[in-house]
């Protein structure tokens, strides 16, 4: 029996996955066993194709089905939504700066007017953190209505692929000279995953449990697979034999015949999967400190301390005390655990943050949410930093596989790609998640805050099943919430000759003349990083007749003239932990990591940081755009990720529309690109803001209306 047949019969942790575990451990990547592909069973057309369903796939899909197109959307659970539904984190992160003015996009006030007529209010949960909170499997059927009458009011075509993931693409060969683009994805494996007979149903085991599983192209006592490829819809039937599949394969079949490109391909996954699979290059975790970025905790970077990755899940009040029996792995978390901040140190605020049921919606409450009642059958959703978020920072526990970790496991060779993620990590986060109700309701210890401030809250149970909020049977989210991603790196602009990315100096409200950046960074690079926050009052810094210190930053995050959508957030770090792993007793935050943490400035998404280099035919959607560690702290919630969705579902169709590519409406800025403005001009059209009011570059401040 072959070893990749043998694997198959172990049911939970495989031997692949308990060898990944101890070899992850003394700092190791465990190689890939590459199963031999199959001929797909079935082949699909799409004009665009969406990989990942969470709020910026969703979005794309939205905005390409308005216009009449086939998108095909793949997602890796059975939810569309992903902060909404499949990661749990229902309870939407807005400012107010955009919710006075409902200043959002057409699809995002459609979402927030489907939740408040489902439930006939906004906050059907009554949360403190947000104007509305509501339970995670009505964020699916309530995005997936938005998605069929959009299919119908568009007169588009949606081809929904859940439990399905893209395992290869076929991309066309590097242009001989061309280095930043050229190339063109011709087509995607995909592998959709169903129960086998006599098993339990999907989203009866953990993600941890079956991820590697969901990779591979055999069926398996688990699940049985169908092999699917996407085509684009103008290259008429699939080709005979299949084109050639590999991680990074190559075709030698021409672009499309006609101008631009026969289909789109969006990565709206939560990781950047398909940058990864793809090879394009992108960043991953802290930049190195530099003039852009200045508040860097690392003059070099760090790729393996990335945002901290939450497993949420629900608890309901009870009437009567609850019998709790301890995890087996508690003692290992229990170190973690802790209400944070003093001014935090309480149950009944922790359990209303997020609480996404209320049992007396119209009571009034009082003003301190430590003083909020729970009432029996009250629900709440937990995602808390000291709790169940899980920080790994180092190379021998960091989730997301840098692009050397990669290589190493084999996940860059053809038939190689397994998701990119450390499947150990995603087991102890599901772990520490588990460990963490524990920790809330029978726990009286906290690890940042010592003895004697937590107390039991006995009256709570866990919520599992398939009815249950997450729609899982064993309770925890479908997915994680995950923060940060994989986030390429743009095209050689005008203004960025190593690559476009947003910066944290373009957005964040830092005061730039604090002491620090006076002695981290030289002379000149103190000079640059004022050059770039001056506004208005840079160019007399820049010809030598005014000095730094006369020199005033504005007030206002950067305008870019390739604006495609909005933002707004602030800059909220969840970061790494110093050592491995990251609930080892005694373990800090990494040092400096929350230094560029604070507020940010209403902000722009640029088009140029969502196009990939090298590959033409290419989107990115979500928290894998081009922008910054600090920056992604704020690029990364629920109504960006939307707009974020917009302008790639918008620029695909109007690339296919136009027999033109999405970097050749940028590629001539800073000079007037016509199309471009025809593209912005559509989006506003169609009520999808690209600036916030009163944006000029002659306007430094957003105060008169804020």
């Amino acid at each position: 029996m072959k070893l990749r047949q043998y694997l198959f019969l172990l049911k939970g942790r495989s031997i692949l996955s308990l060898t990944l575990g101890i070899i992850s451990a003394i700092g190791s990547i465990s190689p890939v066993f590459a199963a031999p592909p199959r001929n797909p069973d079935n082949a699909e057309t799409c004009d665009i194709l969406v990989a990942g369903g969470g709020l910026a796939g969703a979005a794309t899909a939205y905005e390409g089905l308005l216009a009449g197109r086939t998108v095909c959307l793949t997602e890796i659970t059975d939810w569309v939504g992903g902060q909404i539904s499949s990661q749990g984190t229902s309870a939407l992160d807005e400012r107010e700066t955009q919710r006075s003015l409902l200043f959002y996009p057409r699809g995002y006030l459609e979402l927030r007017g489907r939740i408040k007529e489902h439930y006939g209010r906004l906050n059907p949960g009554g949360c403190w953190v947000s104007y509305s909170c509501f339970m995670p499997y009505d964020g699916h059927k309530i995005l997936f209505n938005i998605l069929q009458d959009a299919a119908r009011k568009g007169k588009g075509t949606l081809k929904w692929f859940p439990n399905t993931v893209i395992k290869e693409l076929a991309i066309t060969p590097a242009v001989a000279g061309n280095t930043v683009g050229g190339q063109q994805i011709k087509s995607a494996i995909a592998i959709q995953h169903k129960p086998a007979a006599n098993t339990g149903p999907i989203n009866t085991e953990t993600l941890s449990q079956t991820i590697e599983d969901a990779y591979r192209y055999e069926n398996s006592p688990r699940f049985n697979k169908t092999i699917i490829q996407f085509i684009p819809k103008a290259s008429g039937p699939p080709p005979n034999p299949p084109l050639p599949r590999g991680g990074n394969s190559t075709s030698s079949s021409p672009s499309g015949s006609r101008g631009g490109a026969d289909w789109y391909v969006v990565d709206a996954t939560e990781t950047g999967e398909l940058i990864g699979l793809a090879d394009v290059p992108y960043r991953l975790g802290i930049d190195p400190r530099s003039p852009l970025e200045p508040s860097s905790p690392s003059p070099t970077g760090d790729a393996y301390c990335t945002q901290g990755f939450t497993y949420t899940f629900a608890m309901e009040a009870t009437k009567e005390p609850q019998q709790h029996q301890v995890p087996s792995f508690y003692q290992q978390y229990a170190p973690y655990y802790s209400y944070e901040l003093q001014r935090l140190a309480s149950f009944p605020l922790v359990f209303s943050y997020r609480q996404i049921r209320s049992m007396r919606p119209d009571q009034k409450r009082p003003s301190d949410p430590k003083q909020f009642p729970i009432y029996p059958g009250d629900i709440s959703m937990q995602n808390w930093t000291w709790g169940n978020d899980y920080r790994p920072g180092n190379s021998q526990d960091n989730l997301i596989y840098t692009r050397e970790q990669l290589q190493e496991s084999g996940q860059l060779q053809p038939g190689g790609w397994m998701g990119g993620l450390r499947t150990e990590s995603l087991r102890r986060g599901e772990e520490n998640a588990k460990g963490f109700f524990y920790w809330l309701v029978t726990g009286t210890t906290d690890s940042q805050l010592g003895d004697g401030v937590k107390k039991p809250y006995p009256n709570n149970r866990f919520l599992s099943g398939l009815d249950s909020p997450m729609g899982t049977v064993h309770g925890l989210s479908k997915y994680p919430y995950m923060r940060e991603g994989r986030r390429i790196i743009g095209r050689p602009s005008f203004n960025q000759a190593q690559g476009f990315t947003v910066w944290e100096v373009d957005m964040s409200r830092t005061d730039f003349t604090a002491d620090f950046y006076r002695q981290n960074l030289s002379e000149e690079e103190y000079r640059k990083l004022w050059l770039a926050v001056g506004g208005l009052n840079a160019p007399a810094l820049a010809v030598g007749s005014q000095s730094v210190e006369d020199t005033k930053s504005r007030s206002r995050a950067t305008i870019y003239p390739d604006s495609v959508g909005i933002g707004h957030y602030a800059i909220d770090f969840h970061p790494c932990m110093t050592n491995s792993p990251p609930e080892a007793p005694g373990n800090t935050e990494r040092e400096g990591t929350r230094k560029g943490q604070g507020q940010a400035y209403p902000f722009q998404i640029p088009l140029r940081a969502m196009i990939p280099q090298k590959i033409d035919n290419m989107l990115v959607a979500g928290k894998s755009i081009a922008v910054s560690h600090t920056a992604a702290a704020a690029y990364r919630v629920h109504s960006f990720e939307w707009s974020a969705g917009v302008a790639a579902g918008v620029t695909a169709a109007f690339s296919l529309e136009k027999g033109i590519l999405p970097y050749e409406l940028v590629d001539e800025l800073p000079s007037r690109e016509p199309n471009l403005e025809v593209l912005q001009l559509r989006l506003q059209q169609n009520a999808n803001p690209i600036a916030f009011p009163g944006t000029s570059i002659f306007n430094s401040s957003w105060q008169n209306w804020k």
